[in-house]
This record gives C-alpha cells, structure tokens and sequence, in this order.
C-alpha cells in the first residue's frame, strides 16, 4: 500500500481529500509498530463491543483507541510543540497504560 500524500510540512497527511494529523516520526519504528498493533487491536474490540450491544466494553476499547492515538501523535497536543523529552514520555506513556 502506497504511503499517503503528506503536507509540506510533514505534519499531516491527506486521505480523501482530508487531512488527519500525522504520526509522530521521532517515535522509532519498532515502538510505532507496536502501538499501531495496539490501536487495531482496539478498533477490533470497539467493533465486537458494538455487535455484542455492550456499551461498557465499548467504551474501555474506545478509551484504548485514544490512548493509541495519543501515543502515536495523533490526539492530543500536537507533537510538533512538544520536546524530545515529552515525546518520548508520551509515547511510552501509552504503551504502559495499553500493555
């Protein structure tokens, strides 16, 4: 799969025409792998939630999601006003709390 259409400052990418705020590229790749496999396994949870009609576990799994957005960048403030040292509590803030 190609990689998304960047803006010229690197800081979002534009994906049907929107732009959603990019990953943090300071966050190595392995840790971004990592949270990204976290982030989906939540996005599946919140799907099972839905057909399972269980409001509580949705919930939990899309509390999950914004922690995995958060960490990578995404949510939150933006990673381009934070420092390196912010970034990296950031980032590692989110896989204590989803592992």
């Amino acid at each position: 799969m190609a990689e998304p259409d960047r803006t010229p400052d690197g800081r979002f990418v534009v994906i049907g025409g929107r732009r959603w705020r990019a990953t943090d590229p300071d966050i190595p790749e392995e840790t971004a792998a990592r949270l990204r496999g976290l982030l989906m396994r939540a996005r599946r949870d919140v799907g099972a939630a839905r057909r399972a009609e269980d409001p509580e576990a949705e919930r939990e799994a899309r509390a999950r999601v914004h922690i995995a957005k958060v960490a990578l960048g995404e949510r939150g403030t933006p990673w381009w006003e934070q420092d390196r040292a912010e970034r990296r509590q950031r980032w590692q803030r989110g896989l204590d709390l989803l592992s």
